[in-house]
């Protein structure tokens, strides 16, 4: 289980002390480098408009159960959970119609903010595919080595979504829209009280990560069956 940054601090370490660069290519003689927000440029999570960002959702909205996911692209416990749980809680409860399921991403490091942006580049119809395919590849893409290496595992991944290059390293240095999904999950986890991953909020109560037999249990009681 990851344990979570303070908010603060958290800001800091994600978009403060310097410009971050995404290396565009690797093996590039001059690489192309585009800053992502320092600290000084960085506002309150609070003061941000976040309106604009998609809820990624499965599922009926008038589901009789929400059920939403806190989970971080680099965390191997929430690796675990998308390939042993997630299927069986989807095929059960989500398809049914008894859940509607809510992932919101958690920033740990700019490689799991990388594979955010990489997962929301190709709209909300794909969102789902993409983190299946982030998830199952999780060992092989966040021990690349270095950022170019990690970078271009990334773009593998955005390319057999169909996503072309350009496309791709647009979304990886949109500053703008990285510096609003900080703001963003820093009020939904101040929300919901966040302090690890993965986190479950079930009808606006918070858990911990736990077995699809516990969190069947959960919902079966929530459903009254």
């Amino acid at each position: 289980m990851n344990r979570m940054l303070p908010a603060g601090a958290l800001a800091l370490a994600l978009i403060g002390g310097g410009a971050w660069y995404v290396t565009q290519g690797s093996g590039a003689a001059n690489v192309s480098q585009a800053p992502l927000p320092g600290a000084a440029q960085a506002q309150q999570a609070a003061d941000v408009d976040t309106s604009g960002i998609t809820e990624m959702t499965l599922g009926d909205a008038e589901a009789p159960v929400e059920v939403i996911e806190y989970a971080s692209f680099t965390c191997p416990h929430c690796a675990t959970f998308h390939t042993e749980v997630f299927k069986d809680l989807k095929e059960d409860y989500v398809d049914t119609g008894k859940v509607s399921f809510t992932y919101r991403e958690v920033y740990f490091d700019k490689y799991g903010m990388w594979a955010s942006l990489i997962a929301r580049c190709a709209g909300e119809d794909r969102f789902f595919g993409i983190v299946d395919l982030i998830y199952k590849g999780q060992s092989t893409w966040s021990r690349a080595g270095s950022d170019a290496a990690i970078a271009d595992e990334l773009r593998k991944i955005g390319r057999l979504a169909g996503m072309e290059n350009d496309q791709i390293d647009a979304c990886l240095t949109d500053g703008d829209k990285l510096q609003t999904l900080v703001a963003w999950y820093q009020q939904n986890a101040t929300e919901h009280g966040i302090q690890s991953t993965p986190s479950f909020v079930i009808d606006g109560e918070t858990y911990s990560n736990m077995s699809y037999a516990d969190f069947s249990a959960i919902l079966d009681e929530r459903l009254g069956e």
